[in-house]
C-alpha cells in the first residue's frame, strides 16, 4: 500500500474542488471516490453520475444504483453515446480515449448545471498501463483526486475496509469493450454476448474474470488458483458460455490479468 495514501489527503483534495461529479462506474476506486466526496461535501456539493451505455454491463448499473441508495449518495444516470463514434466502434489502440470523450462530454452540462469538477477514480496503479482515456479525461477538464492524494489501489481497497465499504474486496472490473481485441469491431451483439456470458459464469462463482471474445471462440480468464475448478466443473462453464452465443470455449492457462489485450501493443513495442 502507498505509505503517502491517507483519507486527510484526500479530504483536502476534494474540498479543495469544492464541487465535484464523480464518474461512477461502481467499482471499488470510483466507490471510494464516490463515498467520501459524498461525506466530505455533502450530497448538495457531490454528485455521482454512471456512463450508461451498451459496454456498461447490467449488474453493474443496477450495483450503481443499489450502492447511491445504500449510501445515500445523489445520483444520476447519464447516457453516452460512444456506439455512435466510427473510430470507437473500429476498435484502434485509442478506443479509451474516445470513450472517455464521449464520457466528459455527457458529463460536461451536468457539471455545468453543478457549477462542478468532473472527477475520476483514477490510482497510482492506473497510470502504468496503456490507458489513453486518462490523458483525453485529462485534457479535457477531470481531475484525479486519488492520485492527487497518493493512493494506489491497495490503499483504495485497505481505506474502503476501514470504512466499511462492501465495495473494498470487489473483484477488478472493466467496460465490456475491454474484452474484444484492437481491430475487431465493438458490436452490440459482442456486448450482449460478453455480459451474458461473464454473468453466467460469475453465477458460478467465478468472481474475479474476464472473457475475451474471439470471434466465435471465448477466453476464459480467472485467477489461476481458479483454474483447476474451471476444468472440474467443465460441462457448467461449457453451457454457461455457449449459452451466451459461443460456439468454442477456451482457457487461458495464464490466468486473470487485467488489460491482457494491451500485451500485443507491448510487443509492438520491443
Amino acid at each position: 500500500m502507498s505509505p503517502t495514501a491517507s483519507l486527510a489527503a484526500l479530504q483536502d483534495e476534494l474540498a479543495a474542488l469544492d464541487r465535484v461529479v464523480v464518474a461512477f462506474s461502481g467499482g471499488a476506486d470510483s466507490s471510494f471516490l464516490a463515498k467520501v466526496a459524498h461525506d466530505t461535501l455533502g450530497a448538495g456539493r457531490a454528485l455521482v453520475a454512471t456512463a450508461i451505455s451498451p459496454s456498461l454491463a447490467p449488474a453493474a448499473e443496477a450495483d450503481c444504483r443499489a450502492l447511491a441508495e445504500e449510501w445515500g449518495l445523489r445520483w444520476v444516470g447519464v447516457a453516452t453515446n460512444e456506439m455512435d463514434d466510427p473510430e470507437y466502434v473500429a476498435n484502434h489502440p485509442d478506443r479509451c480515449a474516445r470513450c472517455k470523450t464521449a464520457l466528459m462530454e455527457a458529463l460536461a452540462p451536468v457539471a455545468a448545471a453543478e457549477s462542478a469538477t468532473v472527477v475520476l477514480g483514477v490510482n497510482l496503479d492506473d497510470l502504468g498501463d496503456h490507458r489513453p482515456g486518462q490523458r483525453a479525461a485529462s485534457d479535457l477538464g477531470a481531475r484525479f483526486p486519488l492520485v492527487s492524494a497518493g493512493f494506489d489501489k491497495a490503499a483504495v481497497r485497505e481505506w474502503s475496509r476501514r470504512l466499511g465499504l462492501r465495495t473494498w474486496d470487489k473483484p477488478a472490473a472493466a467496460c465490456l469493450s475491454s474484452r474484444i481485441p484492437y481491430g475487431t469491431p465493438v458490436t452490440l451483439g459482442s456486448l450482449r454476448s460478453i455480459a451474458q456470458a461473464e454473468a453466467a459464469l460469475g453465477a458460478l462463482g467465478f468472481a474475479q474474470l474476464r472473457v475475451r471474445h474471439h470471434g466465435s471462440v471465448a477466453r476464459i480468464e480467472v485467477e489461476v488458483e481458479s483454474l483447476g475448478e474451471v476444468l472440474a466443473r467443465r460441462t457448467e462453464v461449457l453451457n454457461a458460455v455457449t449459452s451466451a452465443g459461443y460456439t468454442y470455449v477456451t482457457v487461458d492457462l495464464a490466468g486473470f490479468r487485467s488489460g491482457s489485450l494491451n500485451e500485443v501493443l507491448r510487443e509492438v513495442d520491443q
